[in-house]
C-alpha cells in the first residue's frame, strides 16, 4: 500500500494538485511569503479534506507533516488554522514535548510584536476581523474567534487523567469539534515503537482517546523525524503522511546553508580563535555590503553540564588574554583556504592583527555570552536564544550539551565548535553521539536572509554556482573538529543521512576561463549586453479596473425567495410552475444604488478602504470618485435574479448583500493578477564586465562533468574553453556548431555565450529567468544590427513546468525593442526552447528571427 502522500498524486495527479487554489484569506492573513512547498502543504490538505477518494482518510482526521527542520512547519500550522476557522474549527488544542517550545510557539502566535509573529497585524476573513486567544480550557473559548489551548503532552497526560479545577477533561472534546496540533511528533511513538506496542496509560493512548471523542475531530502532527525503517511506525503512519519534504530537498531547493567541515590538527584554543577569526570576517563582509548580520557560534560540549560550564570558563580566560599573537599564530600557520582569504580581506581594509584582537574581545565579553544546558538555564534565556537574529540581541556565543537539539530556530548562526576528540562509531558506522552532533548541525543550517542586490532572493542560496564568490561564506556554516579520518568518515555519513551535507569527494571543480582571443576582441572591450532588473511593480499607469486585469462583466446575485411547495416523495409528475415561482432577472447599475449603501459595504471590506485603494489605483481620487467614475464602479453593473416580486422590490439590504459579494469578487480578481514586482526596462553593461572567468562545481562522471572540448575548444564563436551544461545544452551547441558556417555568410562577430548564473532578466510578474546562453551576431549589411538573442534548451520533463519562461522568451520575441547605443543598434529578442526532438523547428525559428530584420 502507498503513503497517502504518493495516493494524493496518485489519485489527483501533479498537475491537478497545483491548480488547487490557496485562498486569499490565508496569504492575506500570514505574515510571510509562503514558498513553494509550503503552499503544496495547503493544495494536499484542501484536496484530502474536500475531495473524495480510494485510500481516503477516515473521520476523526489524523494526518501528519513530515517536513525537514527550518522549512517553517508553524507557518504551516498558522496557514491550516485559518482553512480550518473557515471551515467551522474554532477551537485548537497544541501541544508538544517541551516547555521551552510550548513558550516560544505562544510567542510566534500571540504576540504581534515579536520579530517571529506568523499572521498580519489584523486577521480578517469575510470582512471581520478575527482575534487569536489563549484558552485554558474550551468552555472560555467562542464561536467567533480562533482558540488555542497550548500546553505539553505531559501536562495535557497529566490534567486529562487527574481531573483539578480549571484543568480540560475529556468531557471538554466531545461536544464540540476540535483540531489537535503536535508538534515534534516522533515523541508521540515511543509507545508504537516498543515490542508490546501497548498504548494503554500513554501519552499516545491520550492523544487518540481526545481525537476519538468527536466524529469530525482533527489531527496534524508534524515531524522531521519519522522513522521509516520501523515497520510498526510505518503501518501506524501509512494513511496519514500527507507530506514529505526531506531536509535533502530543503537544501536541494536552495533554502539552508551549505555545510562544511573545518578540520585541523589544531588544540582546542586554536579551534576556537580560528573559529573568531572567522566570525569576524564574516561579520566585517556583511558590513562592507550594510548587511547588518551579528554571527553567533556555538560552543559544543560532549555529554555533562560541568564539562559546558568548564567550557564556558575556559573560553573568558581565552578572550581576557586575547592578543595580536594569538592572531598571529593562526596567520601563519593555518593552512585552511578559507582562513587565508579573511586574512586576506583584513589586509585589503587595514584591519591589522592588534585591530583583530580588539574587535574579537570586544565581540565575546562576558555578557554576551550564554549557558543554554539544564531546564533553568534555558527557560531564564529563552528569549535571548530564540531571538539571536534581533539587532538588539547582543549574544554572541552559546554554550550547550543536549538542550538545543530540538525547537531551536535560529538563523545567524555559522560555527559550530566541537570541544571535545572522542568518537563512539563503530565499524564505520556513526554512534549516537555523532548521530546528535549531526542532527545539531542541521537545525543551525537555516539561511541567514539577505541579499546583495534588488534582484536576488534574501531567502534562497546565490552562489552554488559561484564557488570563489567572497560572500558565498554567508551561505555556509562551519563545524570545527580535529582532525580524525575515523571521525571525520562518520561525521560525514550521519551529516549525509540526514540529507543536509553534499560530500565534497562527490564533486569536483571545474574552471571556466573566456578565451584569450575573445578577450582581445572589440566586442568583449566594448560591446554591450542587454537585461533588466527586478523592480518594485509600479501602480501609476493603472486607471481603470481593466488594467489590473478584471474583466467589465456583470456580477450575478440570487434573490432569496420565500416561494416554494412540497410534493410527494413518490409523485414523479411535476406541477406546472405558476408565475410567482419564474426566475427572472434584472441589470441595475451601480450608480442607480444609493450611494450611501455602497460606501458601508466599502467601509466593511479593508481591501477597499481608502489607503489600500491608493496602492493599487493610484489615479483615484477619493472614495466618491472611485464610486462613480465610469472605469471603476460606475461603470459595472449587478444582475439580479429572482421571482418577479422580488425583483419589483429590492431592499437595501439586497443591494448590500450584492455589493459585498461584487466587491469580494473584484478582490479575488485583482490580487490573482497582482505581484509585488515586475521587470523593468533594459539597461545595459559591458560585456567585460558582465561574463568573467570562474569556477563551478559538478558532479563527478555526470553528464556536466564533460566539458565538450571536442566541438568549443578551438572555435573562437564559442568564448568559454568549456560547456559543462546538461545533455540537451550540449546537443543544442553541437547543433549550433553544424549551422555556424551557414549564420557566417550573412553575420560576423558571432558569438555564443553560456550564462554560468551571470545575468538575469524578469517578466512582467517579476520573476527572474537566466537563460542558458545568450547569442550574439552582427549583420555584415543592411542595418548592421547587432542580435541578441536569448536562448534555452530544455529536456522533455520540464518543459511543462517552466512554460513561463518560453512565453516570456516569446514576449521578448514580439516586441522586437531595438536599442540604439551611440551607432551600434541591438535587437533584442528570444526563440522558443530548444529541444532535441524538435531540433528542426527550433532551427526554423532561429533562421527565421535572423532573416526578420
Amino acid at each position: 500500500m502507498a503513503f497517502l502522500y504518493d495516493l494524493l498524486i496518485e489519485e489527483f495527479g501533479k498537475r491537478e494538485l497545483a491548480r488547487t487554489e490557496v485562498p486569499n484569506f490565508i496569504t492575506d492573513n500570514l505574515k510571510y511569503k509562503i514558498r513553494p512547498y509550503q503552499k503544496e502543504s495547503f493544495q494536499r490538505f484542501m484536496l484530502c479534506y474536500n475531495e473524495d477518494f480510494e485510500g481516503k482518510p477516515k473521520h476523526p482526521f489524523h494526518l501528519l507533516y513530515n517536513m525537514a527542520t527550518g522549512s517553517g512547519k508553524t507557518l504551516v500550522m498558522a496557514g491550516l488554522i485559518l482553512y480550518l476557522y473557515k471551515k467551522g474549527y474554532y477551537n485548537f488544542l497544541f501541544f508538544v514535548n517541551s516547555n521551552n517550545i510550548i513558550n516560544k510557539t505562544k510567542d510566534n502566535f500571540l504576540n504581534s510584536q515579536a520579530s517571529k509573529y506568523l499572521f498580519s497585524k489584523k486577521i480578517v476573513i469575510d470582512n471581520k476581523e478575527i482575534l487569536i486567544k489563549e484558552v485554558d480550557n474550551f468552555e472560555e473559548s467562542d464561536n467567533e474567534n480562533i482558540n488555542i489551548k497550548f500546553t505539553t503532552i505531559q501536562q495535557l497526560h497529566s490534567d486529562l487523567n487527574n481531573t483539578k479545577e480549571n484543568s480540560l477533561t475529556f468531557d471538554d472534546f466531545i461536544d464540540r469539534k476540535i483540531t489537535l496540533i503536535a508538534d515534534e511528533a516522533h515523541h508521540l511513538n515511543s509507545s508504537t515503537k516498543k515490542k508490546n506496542g501497548k498504548l494503554f496509560g500513554t501519552w499516545e493512548e491520550t492523544v487518540i482517546k481526545i481525537l476519538n471523542q468527536n466524529y469530525d475531530n482533527i489531527l496534524l502532527e508534524f515531524t522531521a523525524t519519522l522513522d521509516y525503517e520501523s515497520r510498526k511506525i510505518t503501518e501506524k503512519y501509512q494513511d496519514k503522511v500527507i507530506q514529505k519534504y526531506k531536509l535533502a530537498q530543503f537544501r536541494i531547493d536552495k533554502y539552508s546553508k551549505e555545510i562544511n567541515l573545518i578540520r585541523s590538527y589544531y588544540n582546542e584554543k586554536e579551534r576556537i580563535t580560528q573559529a573568531l577569526i572567522l566570525n569576524l570576517y564574516r561579520q566585517e563582509l556583511a558590513t562592507s555590503k550594510d548587511i547588518n548580520l551579528k554571527p553567533v557560534i556555538l560552543f559544543k560540549a560532549k555529554r555533562t553540564i560541568k564539562e559546558s560550564k568548564q567550557n564556558k570558563l575556559n573560553f573568558h580566560k581565552l578572550i581576557d588574554d586575547f592578543s595580536s599573537e594569538v592572531v598571529e599564530n593562526i596567520q601563519k600557520t593555518s593552512t585552511v583556504p578559507i582562513v587565508q582569504k579573511a586574512f586576506d580581506f583584513f589586509a585589503k581594509k587595514n584591519i591589522s592583527q592588534m585591530e583583530i584582537a580588539k574587535r574579537i574581545k570586544a565581540n565575546f565579553k562576558k555578557e554576551n555570552c550564554i549557558s543554554a544546558n539544564d531546564d533553568e538555564e534555558a527557560k531564564l534565556n529563552q528569549i535571548r536564544l530564540n531571538t539571536l537574529e534581533n539587532e538588539n540581541n547582543t549574544i554572541r556565543a552559546v554554550f550547550a550539551v543536549h538542550k538545543l537539539n530540538e525547537g531551536w530556530d535560529v538563523l545567524n548562526l555559522f560555527d559550530i565548535v566541537r570541544l571535545y576528540e572522542t568518537r563512539d562509531g563503530k565499524k564505520g558506522n556513526p554512534g549516537k553521539t555523532t548521530i546528535s552532533e549531526a542532527q545539531l548541525i542541521g537545525r543551525g543550517a537555516r539561511y541567514f536572509p539577505f541579499a546583495l542586490e534588488e534582484a536576488q532572493d534574501k531567502y534562497t542560496r546565490k552562489f552554488d554556482n559561484d564557488i570563489s564568490n567572497d560572500f558565498k561564506i554567508l551561505e555556509e556554516l562551519y563545524y570545527h573538529t580535529k582532525e580524525n579520518s575515523r571521525y571525520i568518515s562518520e561525521i560525514k555519513k550521519a551529516l549525509i543521512n540526514t540529507g543536509i551535507y553534499e560530500d565534497e569527494e562527490n564533486l569536483e571543480k571545474k574552471q571556466l576561463t573566456l578565451k584569450i582571443a575573445f578577450k582581445e576582441t572589440d566586442f568583449y572591450k566594448k560591446g554591450k549586453v542587454h537585461f533588466n532588473k527586478k523592480v518594485e511593480k509600479n501602480y501609476n499607469n493603472v486607471k481603470s479596473f481593466s488594467d489590473l486585469g478584471i474583466k467589465n462583466k456583470n456580477y450575478k446575485h440570487i434573490l432569496s425567495s420565500g416561494v416554494g411547495k412540497m410534493t410527494s416523495a413518490f409523485d414523479f409528475m411535476e406541477n406546472p410552475i405558476s408565475d410567482n415561482e419564474i426566475q427572472k432577472t434584472k441589470d441595475i447599475k451601480l450608480k442607480n444604488i444609493s450611494k450611501h449603501i455602497i460606501k458601508f459595504a466599502l467601509s466593511q471590506n479593508p481591501f477597499f478602504y481608502f489607503d489600500s485603494l491608493e496602492r493599487y489605483f493610484p489615479n483615484v481620487k477619493s472614495t466618491s470618485n472611485f464610486i462613480e467614475n465610469y472605469d471603476y464602479l460606475g461603470g459595472l453593473e449587478i444582475t439580479f435574479k429572482g421571482t418577479k416580486k422580488r425583483l419589483f422590490k429590492i431592499s437595501n439590504f439586497d443591494f448590500l448583500s450584492a455589493i459585498q459579494g461584487l466587491l469580494q469578487s473584484i478582490e479575488a480578481e485583482i490580487k490573482s493578477n497582482l505581484t509585488e514586482y515586475e521587470g523593468s526596462n533594459y539597461i545595459n553593461k559591458y560585456v567585460h564586465e558582465v561574463f568573467k572567468d570562474k569556477e563551478i562545481k559538478v558532479y563527478k562522471d555526470s553528464e556536466r562533468a564533460d566539458g565538450q572540448f571536442d566541438i568549443v575548444s578551438k572555435e573562437n564563436w564559442y568564448v568559454y574553453n568549456a560547456n559543462y551544461g546538461t545533455s540537451e545544452e550540449k546537443s543544442f551547441v553541437e547543433m549550433f556548431a553544424r549551422r555556424f558556417e551557414n549564420l557566417k555568410q550573412n553575420f560576423k562577430n558571432i558569438y555564443l555565450i553560456r550564462n554560468e548564473r551571470a545575468l538575469k532578466i524578469f517578466d512582467k510578474h517579476g520573476r527572474a529567468f537566466e537563460p542558458d546562453f545568450i547569442l550574439f551576431c552582427k549583420q555584415k549589411k543592411a542595418k548592421e544590427l547587432t542580435y541578441q538573442i536569448f536562448i534555452e534548451p530544455k529536456g522533455n520533463h520540464l518543459k511543462a513546468h517552466d512554460k513561463w519562461k518560453e512565453n516570456f522568451l516569446k514576449e521578448i520575441r514580439n516586441k522586437k525593442e531595438i536599442i540604439k547605443i551611440h551607432s551600434d543598434k541591438y535587437l533584442i529578442t528570444g526563440v522558443p526552447f530548444y529541444n532535441n526532438k524538435s531540433e528542426n523547428k527550433f532551427k526554423e525559428t532561429l533562421e527565421n528571427i535572423l532573416l526578420e530584420e
